[in-house]
């Protein structure tokens, strides 16, 4: 691949991809500033981010180190790890030195991260706030490109019993159907609900439907002694609360 050829994910040509210092490669450089003695002689934490991509990666190109392609790959998305794990493997491909391999090699090791806070947040959480609702669901719609529409059940305590996915939709918008969510809350004998979906494109405010929404089950809950506690609009960045806003 030419220089000229590089795309970043927006696919916006980068005028002078490789305007990075030459480098030698990393079997000239001092065994301590190679990534993976580093971390052997140092710990993972003495890594950058950039270096902990290359140790992944493996080898680079004819120009450029593993470590070159890691920081190029970090440049593209802002030096933001969450921004990488949106990428596509078709995305990540166009960074010089990715192929398939070592994209599907990028992708399944920051999916584990994305497990490992999932697992972590498989413990009994008890919610109070609307920020402990954040933390909860976080794992389960940290960088999706889609919309996705969940329940949280919890018992008298409001201690979390289990999440559960209502719907998939695309980039707009999914369906949530009353019946389907008021029918596995009492499935699981659910003492009440939190509603959650997010909005890819990062926007907290709720649209019309989703206050239209909200107010619907509200009353259903009321109806059926399932109180619907709240309903919170997940983005990567931040929330909105019905609840927090009074709108519940």
């Amino acid at each position: 691949m030419e220089p000229t050829d590089y795309l970043p994910p927006d696919g916006d040509p980068i005028a002078e991809p490789y305007a990075t210092p030459a480098s030698f490669g990393i079997k000239s450089w001092a065994e301590e500033d190679r990534p993976r003695e580093k971390l052997m002689q140092k710990g993972r934490a003495a890594l950058s981010d950039a270096e902990l991509i290359a140790i992944l990666l493996g080898s680079g190109t004819t120009k450029l180190t593993a470590v070159d392609v890691g920081k190029l790959m970090l440049q593209a998305v802002e030096n933001d790890l969450n921004e990488l794990a949106r990428l596509s493997m078709k995305q990540l491909c166009r960074h010089p030195g990715i192929g398939p391999a070592k994209a599907i090699t990028v992708i399944a090791a920051l999916e584990l991260g994305r497990r490992r806070k999932e697992s972590g947040a498989g413990r009994r959480t008890t919610i109070t706030c609307s920020r402990d609702i954040y933390h909860a669901v976080r794992p389960q719609l940290q960088d999706l490109p889609h919309e996705e529409f969940w329940i949280v059940l919890l018992n008298r305590a409001n201690v979390v019993m289990r999440l559960e996915k209502v719907s998939s939709g695309g980039v707009a918008g999914t369906v949530a159907d009353p019946k389907m969510i008021f029918k596995t809350a009492l499935e699981h004998l659910a003492s009440s609900i939190i509603l959650v979906h997010n909005h890819p494109s990062g926007n907290r405010q709720p649209s019309g439907a989703d206050i239209s929404l909200t107010k619907k089950l509200k009353e259903a809950g009321g109806f059926l002694d399932l109180p619907v506690l709240d309903h919170l609009i997940y983005t990567d960045m931040g929330y909105y609360s019905f609840a927090d806003e009074g709108l519940l």
